[in-house]
């Protein structure tokens, strides 16, 4: 029987679903205020209205081997690494005009402990992304001894509501696991207040607590502030936490890096194990950092993928994360 488990987001990864490039921006895009979380140079370098494989075939080419460098490094550090199917054409008719999303698979879904849970994703673009994760599903977790659930389809909101409605929201880029707590952000952008409620509801019988964390309103999820990289060392953005850094973290070692570094995902790259780390060349200051404090690094470029507002957490969702 297959094991899914993730007990902290450093612990050393032994299975990982990778996300596939595949996307068509809604024609709104480009004016879109929900959109804010992204540098406007990288939005412009991206189509808008079509699949990236239309209107950009070279930078979807690029995408595709910005993944499988990573894929590489993932594999060469004996993690099994498992892949979502791309979206049918129905399921792409079926998005319209608000366009479809098959790029970050940390969010339609998350695993905390044995639970693993579906979410509720808040931009209309991305409401249908768990579909091609459903085989992943079927394969990997029905034949485990792990708990399966989805959090409820959220309300449809009345005419020209900016927030979308009550929700609830709750998306895997807010989600961040430190054993039995969990903390949950949110920005208005992703996940809400009631999403994190009905998380605590459904996680507190199984002997965890959940905190929500207030994020900067031009932040899209926890984890493009803040890194886990090891028991007492983090990486994090101090600006966009409003409230500050939980508790719980308070007196950990802090890598510090600004706001502008935050919004091109400098936070968001991936632990391998307590020892390890994987982030974009750009970043090399933060790289330095962390291996003068004996953290491994490694490099890949990752710059098409960030453009799309994700990058190496964003772009895998553990199964099994266990010492």
């Amino acid at each position: 029987m297959s094991e899914v488990f993730v007990e902290s987001e450093f612990a050393p990864l032994r299975v990982v679903v990778l996300a596939q490039s595949e996307v068509a921006l809604p024609a709104s895009a480009r004016s879109s205020p929900d959109l804010r979380f992204l540098p406007a140079d990288a939005l412009a370098a991206n189509p808008v209205g079509q699949d990236m494989r239309t209107g950009a075939p070279d930078r979807q080419a690029a995408w595709e081997r910005e993944r499988e460098a990573f894929r590489a490094v993932l594999e060469r550090h004996g993690v099994r690494v498992v892949r979502p199917r791309l979206l049918t054409e129905p399921e792409k008719a079926e998005a319209g005009a608000d366009g479809y999303a098959n790029f970050f698979a940390r969010d339609p879904f998350f695993t905390v402990g044995d639970q693993v849970i579906e979410g509720s994703m808040r931009f209309r673009h991305r409401r249908h992304e768990v579909l091609p994760v459903r085989d992943v599903m079927r394969a990997e977790v029905y034949p485990a001894d792990c708990g399966y659930v989805a959090v409820p389809v959220p309300e449809i909101p009345e005419p020209g509501d900016p927030t979308l409605g009550p929700g609830p929201f709750l998306e895997g880029g807010d989600v961040l696991v430190l054993g039995r707590h969990v903390l949950v952000g949110s920005s208005g952008l992703a996940s809400n207040a009631l999403g994190a409620r009905w998380l605590a509801k459904h996680l507190a019988p199984h002997g965890y607590t959940v905190e929500l964390v207030r994020l900067h309103e031009r932040i899209l999820h926890l984890d493009c502030a803040l890194g886990l990289i090891r028991d007492g060392l983090l990486v994090v953005c101090e600006e966009a936490l409003p409230g500050g850094l939980p508790r719980v973290l308070r007196d950990w070692e802090r890598v510090e890096v600004d706001f502008e570094q935050a919004t091109r995902l400098a936070a968001n790259g991936l632990p391998l194990g307590p020892g390890h780390y994987v982030t974009d060349p750009a970043f090399a200051f933060l790289g330095e950092e962390l291996e003068r404090r004996g953290v491994a690094v490694e490099y890949v470029d990752f710059a098409v993928t960030r453009s799309l507002g994700g990058s190496f957490r964003c772009s895998t969702q553990p199964l099994l994360r266990r010492t």
